[in-house]
């Protein structure tokens, strides 16, 4: 695919390996027998037949991303080689590789915001969506499994639907017709330990890659305090996945790939926090001796059969997906003597599904492109809670009337569906025009049942060499999301310290939105690449998130009506042993009118917002990123200096004057992390290993992502300070 940077303002400054780019109209796969470049092969691939092979499933590869482009939208592209000489190398989690793309915002619990939205990202694998698992502090994917990773903004085409203020597409490592391997241990501040391994190869048309790693620091969840050090926030995370497939024929092949994530979490403490009720006679605890602990787990996997024929190729794809997250609070009845209840909550997942894409040509000037998708997703809730009973005065002040708890079970459960279709053409208007027209049709049954026809329109043109310019329109239709809806009986907690303020909880609507997005891209002939992003949206029933009750899960909520606008600036510099990059963001987004789940909110926030447009919570006016690293050859092999940097003009709090929510505005940081790999490439003994250190928040800045205020936002938390790591890898 054509790929022209998506423009950033520092244009001297750092642009990566990893590239901001508009997708242009894409090449056609080569034929089956074409040329090889033995250079470029890998190894193990001598006998012709095993070259054909090659051949075979390279042009399978190519044809899987023709069927679903992201022409019109922009794509910032992650190749394994720029991830790899990031500070902290293929050590990064996911949502750290993210914070360096145009317009990417960072939250508390490893959230990331893409043009100020919150969440509505959507996962694929291989193209193939993977749904969401339950919020957390855990992340699914690990991108070491990742041969390339790309972040897909803006007008979307048809293919992709409900989640739609990013697409983050992992194209994952395969086995590549080589056999190899790599195992390493990293580690360092804050107690941290992370030994990884995989292994790739293949038989004939046979390809297989597996991975797993292991995690543990004392910094699982985002410190409440501004300390270097966190009380108790111990972490244990296992991650694995497994990738095999057979090329059947030259035209198609069969892949399965899964994974799992597992997290246990500590969730942490801040010292001298007040009691406030007594329960069983005990009116004193220790906050920092709470143990509270979250533990997350989720399974996936994907069954693809791929066809690639001389007129259609198509890819269909079953999935299943579990996801499942306990909160357990305090055994000694801590939680109770602070909130005045506590809550045992367990809520799981089932999902099930089947995608298909599939694309044609018809002519020479037209492609053809069209799929379907469904879901039924099986969601359980179960929540235990001890609570002390009493009443409460007209100003909403609650007084126990008894110091012995009693519990309360609260079960649910829904069944819901998904289901999708759409049809488009790549019109190719001249050599240098391209319409990419369409429509999906989307509907949603489960807690609402709502459906919508949502057209799409890019218009791309190259006016000349280098130089790509884009506008699109397309219309969303975003779901909410199942696994996150609790619905609770409001009524089982009427004269306890659970009791809502209010009862009124309208049920969560789908988001609807118009989007319009304009942006231009230019590629310099030594190297350096600048383009440029604005949008506009409108939005109805505008979703968001909070967190609301003791475990650390979100629960979403509608604005009535919503807005944001932003503009994103980039540049890339990528000349010999150089690699630069640098984006900067500007952008707001606005909602009005709570109109669901307003048992949430208090009684006055809600009577504001009902008549005033306020920021979302998550909203941030500038956000700016940046790195660059070096490669440079010596005796050994190759030593790679690296470094990078973040800026947060800061997310939305309480107004100081207690009027406006999210009226006020956290303080601006800016985040510097540097690292040093050295690769040892000459024969020896040490062939195939590489030693890292790495230094992140480099300058020990001490700064809030969160203070605890805000609509729907929990405890405060504190970006990580300095921390110094190292690690060792053997590749064999």
């Amino acid at each position: 695919m054509n790929r022209v940077s998506s423009l950033s303002c520092l244009a001297l400054l750092l642009a990566a390996t990893a590239a901001p780019a508009i997708a242009a109209p894409g090449e056609t796969a080569p034929p089956v027998g074409a040329a090889r470049d033995p250079a470029t092969e890998p190894t193990g691939a001598a006998s012709p037949a095993g070259g054909e092979i090659i051949v075979t499933g390279r042009r399978l590869d190519a044809a899987r991303d023709s069927i679903s482009p992201a022409l019109g939208a922009s794509d910032y592209s992650f190749s394994r080689a720029a991830l790899d000489k990031q500070p902290g190398g293929a050590n990064v989690s996911l949502s750290g590789v993210l914070l360096q793309a145009p317009g990417v915002t960072q939250d508390s619990y490893g959230a990331v915001h893409v043009r100020n939205e919150h969440g509505n990202l959507q996962y694929r694998l291989n193209g193939v969506i993977v749904p969401e698992s339950i919020s957390g502090f855990g992340a699914t994917f690990d991108q070491r499994i990742a041969n390339s990773i790309d972040l897909l903004t803006g007008t979307l085409p048809a293919q992709y639907g409900y989640r739609t203020s990013g697409v983050i597409n992992l194209k994952t490592q395969s086995g590549a017709f080589a056999n190899s391997g790599e195992i390493g241990v990293y580690g360092g501040s804050r107690g941290t330990i992370q030994p990884s391994a995989s292994i790739q190869g293949s038989s004939g048309g046979f390809n297989y890659f597996a991975s797993g790693s292991y995690l543990q620091n004392d910094l699982g969840v985002e410190n409440p305090a501004p300390t270097r050090t966190a009380i108790h926030d111990r972490t244990k995370q296992y991650r694995g996945f497994v990738y095999v497939s057979d090329i059947l024929s030259e035209s198609s092949r069969i892949s399965a790939f899964g994974g799992t994530s597992i997290g246990k979490f500590q969730i942490p403490n801040v010292p001298g926090q007040a009691p406030a009720f007594t329960v069983n006679g005990v009116s004193d605890f220790d906050s920092a001796k709470l143990d509270l602990n979250q533990r997350e787990t989720t399974h996936y996997g994907v069954l693809s059969y791929q066809y690639s024929g001389a007129k259609v190729d198509f890819q269909v794809s079953p999935f299943v997906r579990y996801s499942k997250t306990e909160f357990r609070p305090d055994p000694n009845n801590g939680d109770i003597i602070f909130n005045g209840f506590a809550d045992s909550a367990t809520l799981s997942s089932l999902a099930t599904g089947i995608q298909a894409d599939g694309s044609t040509k018809l002519g020479a000037d037209h492609t053809v492109r069209f799929g379907l998708f469904f879901q039924n997703e099986r969601t359980r809730s179960a929540v235990t809670s001890r609570v002390l009973d009493g009443s409460f005065d007209e100003d909403f002040n609650f007084t126990q009337s008894s110091d012995i708890p009693r519990t309360i079970a609260d079960r649910g459960g829904r069944n819901g569906q998904l289901y999708g279709i759409y049809l488009q053409d790549e019109w190719s208007i001249t050599p240098s025009l391209t319409l990419n027209y369409g429509a999906r049709f989307d509907a949603v049954r489960a807690y609402t049942k709502e459906q919508q026809l949502s057209p799409r329109l890019n218009l791309v043109w190259l006016p000349s060499k280098g130089t790509t310019v884009h506008l699109g329109y397309a219309r969303n239709f975003t779901p909410p999301p199942q696994e996150l809806i609790g619905a609770p009986t409001l009524a089982l907690f009427v004269g306890t310290a659970k009791q809502s303020q209010l009862t009124t909880a309208d049920p969560v609507r789908a988001e609807r939105e118009h989007y319009f997005d304009v942006g231009m891209e230019h590629r310099f002939g030594n190297g350096l690449k600048i383009g440029l992003d604005t949008y506009y949206k409108l939005k109805k029933n505008l979703l968001d998130e909070g967190q609301f009750g003791s475990a650390l899960v979100l629960s979403p909520f509608n604005y009535a009506k919503g807005k944001a606008w932003g503009v994103e600036l980039s540049a890339s510099y990528a000349h010999g042993p150089v690699d630069l990059y640098a984006n900067v963001a500007r952008g707001a987004e606005k909602g009005k009118n709570i109109n669901s789940s307003q048992y949430f909110f208090d009684p006055a926030e809600l009577g504001y917002i009902a008549n005033h447009y306020i920021f979302t919570d998550h909203s941030q006016d500038w956000t700016a990123s940046g790195g660059g690293s070096v490669t440079i050859h010596d005796g050994a092999g190759t030593l790679v200096p690296t470094a990078e940097f973040l800026y947060g003009s800061g997310l939305r709090s309480n107004d100081p004057a207690g009027i406006v929510p999210n009226g006020g505005k956290l303080p601006a940081y800016f985040t510097v992390n540097a690292g040093l790999a050295q690769n040892f490439t000459r024969p020896g003994a040490l062939k195939g290993v590489t030693i890292r250190i790495d230094v992140v928040n480099l300058f020990d800045k001490s700064y809030l992502i969160r203070d605890g205020s805000g609509v729907g936002v929990g405890a405060p938390q504190y970006g990580t300070r300095r921390g110094i790591f190292a690690g060792i890898t053997k590749k064999f």
